[in-house]
């Protein structure tokens, strides 16, 4: 994993494929229509870069609490959003 700042926060990649994003003290996963339905619960937002420009929000989601918790699960979650990336 290679991190890389941007939007005010860090880019992470891996081997070249942006997947993932820390900003404002949230972990976002990079998602598509195979792994979005395990992001989407009441409230949660796609990262938006621009507080101004709210409707500009990205395919990229918070990794949930318990996800991140467990190493093993982070680490598959991590493995789904490469996978997305690479897809787009």
């Amino acid at each position: 994993m290679t991190p890389r700042a941007m939007f005010g926060g860090v880019g992470l990649y891996h081997r070249g494929v942006f997947f993932g994003i820390l900003a404002r003290d949230t972990l976002y996963f990079k998602t598509d229509e195979r792994n979005r339905g395990d992001y989407l619960r009441p409230r949660v937002k796609a990262f938006a870069p621009y507080a101004d420009k709210p409707g500009r929000a990205t395919r990229y989601y918070p990794v949930p609490l318990e996800i991140l918790e467990s190493a093993p699960e982070l680490a598959v979650w991590a493995r789904k959003a490469i996978a997305a990336a690479q897809n787009t």
